[in-house]
């Protein structure tokens, strides 16, 4: 198991078992847990992703810390974009969608706001980062 596995293993747990709430890096953020069905494998990857919120709507940032290629989750979504979120408490099904501009800047800058650092990803990134949008199915 990768280090990224193992603390996002410890993220999880943490997440489960205080309702959603946090600590670390993430503390006082909003945090959910992304359900995904792996595109090549087939198996089911849960990530811890922060989100913000428009509407009803959530809003993730597909910047794998600003690496140059795209986050595993986020290929898995153009994949299968019917997905489950676990949010605080809730667990419910969504959409996902890739947004356009000048939504997908919108959403971002709200991101930013919460989280500078992805004001760095976006400077440094040598790739257009997605930003996707999950509205729950009703």
């Amino acid at each position: 198991m990768s280090d990224d596995d193992d603390w996002n293993k410890k993220l999880i747990e943490e997440f489960r078992n205080n309702g959603g709430k946090v600590s670390g890096y993430f503390s006082g953020k909003t945090l959910l847990l992304l359900h995904t069905i792996g595109a090549k494998s087939g198996l089911e990857r849960v990530t811890p992703t922060a989100y913000v919120k428009d509407s009803e709507r959530l809003a993730i940032i597909a910047s794998n810390s600003g690496a140059p290629n795209h986050p595993a989750w986020y290929h898995n979504l153009l994949a299968e974009p019917l997905v489950t979120v676990e949010v605080g408490t809730e667990t419910f099904q969504v959409r996902a969608v890739i947004a356009k501009e000048p939504e997908r800047t919108h959403l971002f800058d709200k991101m930013a706001e919460m989280m500078p650092i992805f004001d760095q990803y976006r400077r440094e990134a040598t790739r257009a980062i997605p930003v996707v949008v999950l509205t729950p199915v009703k």
